[in-house]
């Protein structure tokens, strides 16, 4: 059940997430946000870099995500990092749940976007932690892939 998301312009990636973790599968996730965060948004700034997803009270939560301040906002303005509720079917929910539970897997945000209708979503990913080996390999595939894609290039 791995969704994946439109071919619109992320707001934010988390890219050192395929490079510290296997992803197994991925979900997409509704996100509770207030009027200024999501004005940040339409802006495009936001990080997910050392982002995490936890569950607290029985629900999913989305810690450590960083959506700056609305500059144009002189009162009503929200907390850069406060912990965001993540929506999901509470199937969806139980499964990740326990995921999360078992040993070694973690629930990290790979991006942050807004879909066709103009809602915030979240794609999480299911992801086991790499060693040190398995990032040497990873980085030894990409630098391949780029100069193989050089000589394929230069080859006509």
């Amino acid at each position: 059940m791995a969704l994946t998301p439109t071919a619109q312009r992320p707001i934010a990636q988390n890219r050192r997430a395929r490079y510290d973790y296997f992803i197994d599968e991925t979900i997409e996730a509704g996100i509770v946000l207030a009027g200024t965060e999501v004005k940040t948004l339409r802006q495009g700034q936001a990080s997910l870099s050392e982002s995490w997803a936890g569950s607290r009270d029985g629900a999913l939560w989305l810690n450590n995500c960083y959506i700056p301040e609305y500059s144009n906002s002189a009162h009503f303005n929200h907390e850069p990092r406060r912990p965001r509720k993540l929506l999901l079917h509470k199937k969806e929910m139980q499964k990740l749940m326990g995921a999360a539970a078992r040993r070694g897997i973690t629930i990290v945000p790979m991006s942050l976007y807004f879909n066709d209708r103009g809602i915030a979503k979240v794609l999480l990913g299911l992801a086991r932690g790499k060693r040190k080996v398995d990032k040497r390999q990873t980085t030894k595939d990409r630098d391949w892939q780029r100069q193989k894609a050089r000589v394929m290039r230069d080859r006509g």
